[in-house]
């Protein structure tokens, strides 16, 4: 592993290429903080299916990637005279400094859930006016569910266990299954999602995490189905659904072997 030099040094290479980059490059000269915003979030989402998947090198690339979108706002930052990237990280340390008492300050906490607890609590006294206030709006609707149920859990509004939130699971289901109003049966299926959700949560499972591996399991099944379809002349949208059936669990077969 590098040095703390080391560290530094890669740190101010990268500052000195982006700005070169801004300087003579004419597609990064053109970037704004409205151009670069999709490209962000397209970066994310490629780490985050490296993270998924495990996959170091890969992981080691996309963090590469987001990295560059951060110091390249800053860039932009520091030509609007408003913040340059120590002033950012400058920002970031304090508030590092701020919300860990139990490490700078004098305050004890007995575990992760009493950091967790005073975390929120200080956020509000930094002027946030709601505990959700912090939870962003253009978060993925599964996302940002887990996250509003783990920012209420800090201030102890929660069930008392897995087993108590799964009752609420039985009810929304129940409650969605007698509803027969179109736009009401809607509303009722987002409570079931949004208390299936806290129960995963509760559990210690990550929805989000599961339900996208489930995503790769199904496409990685259904590609090898049509591989199979294909080898033996087949279209799958010529046979019926029993015969597809066969395939798919002759592909399930086939991957796990």
């Amino acid at each position: 592993m590098n040095t703390r030099q080391e560290k530094l040094e890669a740190f101010g290479r990268l500052l000195d290429i982006m700005d070169d980059l801004r300087e003579k490059c004419p597609w990064d000269q053109k970037q704004t903080l409205q151009t670069l915003r999709h490209l962000t979030l397209e970066e994310t989402y490629e780490l985050s299916d490296a993270l998924l998947q495990e996959d170091l090198t890969e992981i080691k690339k996309e963090l590469g990637d987001v990295l560059l979108h951060l110091v390249f706002y800053a860039k932009i930052g520091s030509e609007k005279g408003s913040f340059d990237i120590a002033d950012v990280i400058n920002s970031l340390n304090e508030k590092l400094i701020f919300r860990h008492p139990h490490i700078y300050g004098d305050t004890e906490v007995k575990d992760e859930e009493e950091v967790k607890q005073n975390w929120e609590k200080l956020k509000l006294k930094e002027g946030n006016k709601s505990i959700l206030g912090g939870v962003p709006k253009g978060l993925p609707s599964l996302v940002k569910a887990y996250r509003i149920q783990d920012k209420v859990k800090g201030i102890g509004f929660e069930f008392h266990d897995a087993e108590d939130a799964w009752k609420k699971v039985d009810e929304e289901i129940n409650e969605f299954h007698a509803e027969t109003d179109s736009d009401k049966k809607e509303q009722e299926l987002g409570d079931v999602f949004f208390s299936l959700i806290n129960y995963a949560r509760i559990s210690g499972l990550n929805p989000d995490s599961a339900l996208e591996r489930t995503n790769l399991k199904f496409i990685s099944r259904f590609q090898k189905m049509e591989q199979l379809a294909a080898d033996a002349d087949l279209k799958l949208a010529d046979i019926t659904l029993e015969e597809m059936d066969v395939l798919w669990e002759k592909a399930k077969k086939e991957l796990l072997s």
